[in-house]
C-alpha cells in the first residue's frame, strides 16, 4: 500500500504513545453496581460540561444517524477528528457533535464519564434519535463507562463504534507507570489491563441491548496489545470485531492512523452507521485496499499538518512520568473508584 507525506508524518508520531502503565487492582472482586440502577447526578458543573460539547450540522431535518465524537488519550477532538471525520461528516450532511476532555484526554476517566453522560443526553434530545458514538484509542472505550453506570443513556445509543478501542487495558509493562515509585497521570493508571477501573468497566456486561457495537483493530497497533484487548467479549449487545487485515491484508496502518486515515477503518464505520446493526465485514469492497486516505483527508491542506503537530507534544510525553504539559494531576497510583461503581452505592 502506497503512503503519502501525511501518513508518514502521522506513522511518526506512533512512537510516542506507547502508554506503559501498571497499576495493579488488589484485593478481593468487589461487588459492583446493578447493571439497572440509576446513575448519579453528575459532579462537573452543567456550564462547564457545555463548554465542552461542539456540535455541527441540521439536527432537526437530516436523514443520518448523528455522530458523537471521542478523541483519545493527550490529544483534543480538533486534533484527532476536524482533518478527517468532521469533514467527511460535514460533506455528507451528518450532524455531528465532539467532546473536548479536560486536560486533553489525560484526567481521570471517570470524569470523562460524566462528559460523556451529557453528551449524549443533549445529542439525543437534539436529534430526536438515537445516536452513534465512535471514538479512537481511549475514546473507543471511554463511552462504555457511560453506558455501564448511566443506564438511561443505553436506550439513546444506536451505535458504538471503536477504532483500537482499549476495552480490556494493555498489557505494556515499563518504568512509567509503577505505583508507590513514580507517578503518572490518571488515565495512564487506568487503561492498564490489571486497573480497577477496566474491572469495573467491564462489569456485569460488557454490552447492552438494543445497542450495535463494532471494535476495529490493527495487527500492527503497537499500543493495544495484546490486540484481543479490543473485542467485547459478554452481554446481550450485537458485536462485531474485526481487524483491518482481515480486510486487506497488507494493511500498514497501526494504533494513530487506524484513527485518523485508514480508508479501511472508515469504510467500516460508515457501513456501521448507514445500516442496521454493527459493521459487516462482507460488504465492505476489496477496493478499499486501493486507497491511502479516507475521504475526508486532504494532503495537500496545511491544517492536517497543524494538528498533527500541534499533538506532538502531549503525545511525546504521554509514556513519561512525574511530567506532563497539560497541567493533569500526577499521581503516585490509579484513583478511587467512586462511590457509585460498587453495590453499596454512595452515602
Amino acid at each position: 500500500m502506497r503512503r503519502s507525506v501525511v501518513a508518514w508524518l502521522v506513522a511518526a508520531l506512533s512512537a510516542a504513545t506507547l502508554v506503559v502503565v501498571g497499576s495493579p487492582f488488589a484485593g478481593a472482586t468487589p461487588a459492583y453496581a446493578p447493571l439497572d440502577r440509576p446513575g448519579p447526578s453528575l459532579s462537573v458543573p452543567a456550564a462547564t460540561l457545555r463548554a465542552a460539547l461542539t456540535c455541527s450540522g441540521d439536527f432537526t431535518h437530516a436523514s443520518a444517524e448523528p455522530v458523537l465524537l471521542n478523541p483519545a488519550t493527550a490529544v483534543t477532538p480538533a486534533q484527532n477528528y476536524s482533518w478527517n471525520y468532521e469533514r467527511a461528516f460535514t460533506a455528507q450532511g451528518r450532524p455531528w457533535c465532539a467532546i473536548t476532555m479536560p486536560f486533553h484526554t489525560l484526567g481521570d476517566i471517570q470524569t470523562a464519564g460524566e462528559y460523556l453522560v451529557y453528551a449524549i443526553r443533549t445529542e439525543y434530545a437534539m436529534a430526536h434519535r438515537r445516536i452513534a458514538i465512535l471514538g479512537h484509542s481511549q475514546g473507543g472505550m471511554s463511552m462504555r463507562w457511560a453506558l455501564r453506570f448511566w443506564p438511561d443513556t443505553r436506550a439513546m445509543v444506536d451505535d458504538v463504534i471503536g477504532m483500537a478501542p482499549d476495552n480490556h487495558g494493555t498489557v505494556l509493562v515499563g518504568p512509567a507507570c509503577q505505583p508507590g515509585r513514580t507517578t503518572c497521570v490518571a488515565a495512564q493508571w487506568q487503561q492498564s489491563d490489571q486497573a480497577a477501573f477496566i474491572a469495573a468497566l467491564n462489569s456485569g456486561s460488557e454490552t447492552f441491548a438494543g445497542i450495535s457495537y463494532t471494535e476495529i483493530f490493527s495487527n500492527t497497533d503497537e499500543v493495544v496489545v495484546p490486540h484481543s484487548s479490543s473485542a467485547l467479549k459478554a452481554g446481550p449487545g450485537q458485536v462485531t470485531t474485526v481487524a483491518t487485515q482481515q480486510i486487506c491484508p497488507l494493511d500498514v496502518y497501526e494504533h494513530l492512523l487506524i484513527g485518523t486515515v485508514d480508508p479501511v477503518t472508515y469504510a467500516l464505520v460508515m457501513d456501521a452507521l448507514t445500516h442496521s446493526g454493527p459493521a459487516v465485514r462482507s460488504r465492505i469492497s476489496p477496493l478499499v485496499c486501493l486507497q491511502t486516505y479516507q475521504p475526508g483527508v486532504d494532503p495537500l491542506n496545511a491544517q492536517n499538518y497543524i494538528q498533527m503537530l500541534s499533538a506532538l507534544p502531549n503525545l511525546l510525553f504521554v509514556p513519561v512520568p512525574f511530567a506532563n504539559l497539560v497541567g493533569a494531576p500526577e499521581l503516585a497510583a490509579e484513583p478511587a473508584l467512586k462511590c457509585y461503581v460498587f453495590a453499596a452505592g454512595c452515602p
